[in-house]
């Protein structure tokens, strides 16, 4: 047995920037198990591997796994695995690729000059005591506390310096019981980018993730309002770096970035259950 797999860098324009994701092409009527998924993410080592399964409406399954568990919705790993859906002709070019997932269901298009937008599910967050030990553990003095979904909070700190110089303790945040992950937030400084942000997700075995998309639909409703706008120019100021624009359309996150393959190859693990 061989499957196509390949390594894409999403909201990138180049390599080597952005978020990695692999992406396993699966034929229909495969089955592998959850371990075997799980074998594989823990082997490719990205924050997110997707595997993505062609239906017989014509749309696709998906689903995500990080190192250590798999993930309800990711937004790099979409992009990714759309992005190579066209780029391996799996997919017309003017085709728009509707995905089923833990998340609900998610569509990709892409424009003319190469940019995915991805049509996402909106999830405002909500005041929140910040829990216990999480600024301490981020060494951060103050901030505004927010909650979100899976158990993921969001801070909202004073300066766009404080998000870049953040040097967590991964360990601390790790043992939080009740933080499975948490963004980091602040108005953007550089006249080109309305916000900048990190994401910290020890506990799901991704220390900092490169660039997040999901996140972003947490973020665009609470700085759109803030910003008095309905679309903001995002920066991830992780390591590797991303960008995105995130635009607010009812109850849904409209997220538009590049990506660009590095790797492919083919995945000869036989299925286990």
């Amino acid at each position: 047995m061989t499957r196509p797999i390949f390594v894409v860098d999403a909201f990138s324009s180049g390599p080597f920037r952005g978020n990695p994701a692999a992406v396993v092409l699966l034929e229909p009527g495969d089955a592998p198990g959850d371990r075997w998924m799980q074998a594989v993410a823990a082997e490719m080592k990205h924050s997110e591997t997707a595997f993505v399964t062609l239906r017989p409406d014509g749309d696709f399954d998906l689903r995500w796994f990080t190192p250590e568990v798999e993930v309800d919705l990711c937004g790099h790993a979409t992009l990714a695995s759309a992005h190579v859906l066209w780029e391996a002709g799996r997919l017309a070019t003017n085709a728009a690729a509707l995905f089923h997932t833990r998340g609900g269901e998610l569509r990709a298009t892409r424009s003319d000059d190469g940019a995915v937008e991805l049509d996402f599910p909106t999830a405002p967050p909500e005041p929140c005591d910040v829990p216990a030990g999480l600024l301490e553990a981020l060494g951060i003095a103050k901030a505004e506390s927010l909650s979100t979904t899976g158990a993921f909070y969001m801070l909202v700190v004073a300066d766009a310096a404080t998000v870049r110089d953040l040097a967590p303790d991964f360990v601390a945040l790790r043992a939080l019981g009740e933080v499975r992950g948490v963004y980091v937030t602040a108005a953007g400084d550089d006249g080109v980018h309305h916000i900048i942000s990190r994401c910290f997700a020890p506990k799901v075995g991704i220390d900092e993730d490169a660039v997040t998309g999901s996140m972003h639909c947490v973020l665009a409703p609470y700085w759109c309002d803030r910003l008095g706008s309905t679309e903001l120019h995002a920066h991830q100021a992780s390591v590797r770096g991303g960008t995105m624009w995130a635009r607010l359309a009812g109850d849904r996150t409209l997220l538009t970035g590049n990506a660009v393959t590095v790797l492919r190859g083919s995945l000869v693990a036989p299925f286990a259950s």
